[in-house]
This record gives structure tokens, C-alpha cells and sequence, in this order.
């Protein structure tokens, strides 16, 4: 793929930051399960997190090609995106469907670091990917709505400021549409954590800091509420293709770091003396891995492309998540491989990428939901759930 000059310069200058922070510094953080403050610091320092943020409000105003080339570079780097990227997507609602009330307000503060927005309240237990389904309930009391219910594996609540929680303010019989009486709202959790909102950590295989959240009677200000009361669904809709194809240009890094991380290892390794990267039983699968690599990041980009023309890009932003995951994944899995046992110890950062990589074939939409939605949105075949 050919880049633009601005592009390469967004390419040089992450690549610079990451530099910073060697695979010593994320293996303390992973051994330890800590959040990578200085990283993510350094990040807003720089103005990545606030890319999509128009000028006015003080960020960049960059396109989402743009971002994603981005969270791209963060992983190729060796770097972990996923304990900042939710800032990117859940920016798009806000953008979109908020006032400029809440705009002028909380734009500015998160462009600096003064806040952060990290956290994104939609799974629940009960209802997994069902977000149709959903439980947690916001009730109008006067100037302020009551919200109980629970969420899960809402990642980075621990060290966000602001939350985006999606909610049912009107019972789904009481609708026309199964996609209607969900809502929107933009919660300060400073003034809620302890008070009608309590967080607990959930450890996974890989460090990334996610949690199970409990709302108890907790009362927000009816200003909090991002757009019309009811249309909350359809206001997450394109935010969660912008974050499809962001984690999708991650994906594509983590391919780029593997791939090399392999081929480096390849070109030095010795065994019956010979470099094991004559084996054609190394090679080939390596080439492989580069071929799927290369062909899902010209379907990431096209995504982003018709997303920032303001396309309906559902079935690309699916198509690029699905097989950038795929590719990641399998490049991931070569890694390993061709490293033997080396693969396995932490010195050589394989095993910690590749446990980070496997997440991504499983969310934040699994593969299985994404070729339904291929097959009858795209395909016209019958819906099979």
C-alpha cells in the first residue's frame, strides 16, 4: 500500500514514541497486570488519542484512515494500543450526536489528558452481543435519570474519567421497533464510583484491564444524555464500525510485528548448519502470513476510506475486522512455530503478543456474528439467529 506524505510522517512519529517503550517495559506491565500510564500519557502528549477530535475543540481533526494508521504502527511497534483505543471509537458518538453544550464542555478536557473517555458501557452478562436485549435500565426522575443493571467486560473503566453507557429508558414491549428506547449518556464517574456504581477487575489471559461494572440506584443528570432518549442504538451503530475498523488496523501491526519478529528470527537461526530460513517448511508459511496480511490491510483501509466519505460501511468495516483478526491471528500462531520453544518465553515478547492477539477473533464481535451479518445483510440469505 502506498502511503501518503502525511501518513508517513504520522508513521515516523509513533514509531518514535513507541520506541520508548521496549518490550521490557510492557512485560513488567503484563507480569505485574498494571495499566500503562506513561504509555498512554505519552500518547495524549503527543495528540494521538485526540486524532479524530476536530481542531476547533483541539484536537488534530484527522481522518479515521488516518487514526488507524495509528493504532497500526502502536502494535507493529510492539506496543499495546488496546489500553487507549477505546478514546478513538467511542469519540465518534459524542461527535456526532452530542450537543455542543457537551462538546465545548468535555472535548477540550479530553484532547489535553485532563479527562479521560476510555470506557464504553454496552455488553452485559445476560445479553453478550444480544445488545437488543440488554438489562440495565435508566429511569427520568425530574432532572436526573436512575440507572440499575450491570455491564461486562468493560475495559479501562478503572482508569477513565468519562463512560459512554448504553441503556433502556423505554421497555422493549412498549416500542414499535426492537431497535428503538435504548439511550445514550455521557457519565462523569468521578461523582459515581462508590456512589450507586461499583467496578471489579475481571483477570484474563492478557493483561487488558477489563471489568464488570454494577449500577445501584445511581442518579446522573439529565444532561448527561447524548442525543434524543430512545435513539441510543442507532447512535452506536457507526461508532462501532469506526471501532471495528481501528482494531482492525491494530490487528494488521500485530501481523506486521510477528511477520518480522519471524522472519528476523529465521535469518539468525542456526540448527543442522544451516539458517532454518532456507527451510522452505519456514519460509512458506511465513509467506503466507505476509500475502493475508497484505490483502487484509488494502480491505482495512478501503473501510476506513468509505467511512470517512460517510458510506454505510457495515459489511466493510465487518470484512476488514474479520479478516484482519484472521490474519493476525494466523501470523501469530507462525510466530510461535517458528520460534520453537523460544516462542514460549517472555523474553522474546511472542508469548505476550500472541495472547494478545487472540482476543481479537472474539471481540469486540466474533467472527461467527460477522459472517451472519455478511450472509443475510449482504448475501440476502435468511437470518440465522
Amino acid at each position: 500500500m502506498t502511503d501518503s506524505e502525511n501518513f508517513a510522517e504520522i508513521r515516523s512519529s509513533v514509531q518514535a514514541l513507541c520506541a520508548e517503550f521496549p518490550g521490557a517495559y510492557w512485560r513488567e506491565k503484563d507480569s505485574a497486570r498494571a495499566y500503562p500510564e506513561e504509555f498512554v500519557d505519552a500518547l495524549t502528549r503527543q495528540g494521538f488519542l485526540a486524532a479524530l477530535i476536530p481542531e476547533v475543540y483541539g484536537g488534530s481533526g484527522l481522518t479515521l484512515d488516518a487514526a488507524a494508521v495509528i493504532m497500526e504502527e502502536i502494535q507493529a511497534s510492539g506496543c499495546n494500543g488496546a489500553s487507549a483505543h477505546a478514546q478513538m471509537y467511542i469519540m465518534n458518538t459524542l461527535l456526532k450526536y452530542g450537543s455542543e453544550a457537551q462538546k465545548q464542555e468535555y472535548l477540550p478536557r479530553i484532547a489535553t489528558g485532563e479527562l479521560r473517555l476510555q470506557a464504553f458501557g454496552v455488553s452485559e452478562p445476560t445479553s453478550g452481543t444480544d445488545t437488543l436485549s440488554l438489562r440495565t435500565i435508566a429511569v427520568r426522575d425530574g432532572d436526573e435519570y436512575v440507572i440499575n443493571g450491570q455491564k461486562i467486560w468493560t475495559s479501562r473503566a478503572e482508569y477513565s474519567d468519562l463512560m459512554m453507557l448504553l441503556a433502556r429508558t423505554t421497555p422493549r414491549e412498549e416500542v414499535a421497533s426492537k431497535t428503538e428506547g435504548l439511550s445514550i449518556f455521557l457519565i462523569d464517574m468521578r461523582k459515581v464510583v462508590g456512589s450507586g456504581m461499583t467496578i471489579k477487575p475481571i483477570r484474563t489471559m492478557m493483561n487488558h484491564s477489563t471489568t464488570e461494572i454494577f449500577f445501584d440506584d445511581m442518579r446522573i443528570p439529565a444532561t448527561a444524555l447524548v442525543g434524543e432518549e430512545g435513539k441510543g442504538f442507532r447512535y452506536i451503530l457507526s461508532g462501532m464500525n469506526a471501532e471495528r475498523i481501528l482494531i482492525a488496523a491494530e490487528c494488521i501491526g500485530d501481523a506486521k510485528w510477528f511477520i518480522n519478529k519471524a522472519t528476523d528470527y529465521a535469518k539468525e537461526r542456526n540448527v543442522f548448519g544451516r539458517f532454518i530460513g532456507q527451510n522452505q517448511g519456514v519460509q512458506f508459511p511465513i509467506a503466507r502470513c505476509y500475502a493475508q496480511m497484505c490483502a487484509a490491510e488494502l480491505m482495512v483501509h478501503h473501510a476506513a476510506r468509505v467511512f470517512d466519505a460517510g458510506g454505510n460501511g457495515g459489511a466493510e468495516a465487518n470484512m476488514a475486522k474479520l479478516l484482519a483478526s484472521e490474519a493476525s491471528w494466523a501470523a501469530a500462531d507462525m510466530c510461535v512455530q517458528t520460534h520453537g520453544g523460544f516462542g514460549f518465553a517472555e523474553e522474546y515478547d511472542v508469548e505476550r503478543k500472541f495472547r494478545e492477539a487472540r482476543l481479537y477473533t472474539v471481540a469486540p464481535i466474533s467472527t461467527n456474528l460477522i459472517l451472519s451479518y455478511l450472509a443475510e445483510h449482504v448475501l440476502g440469505l435468511p437470518r440465522s439467529y
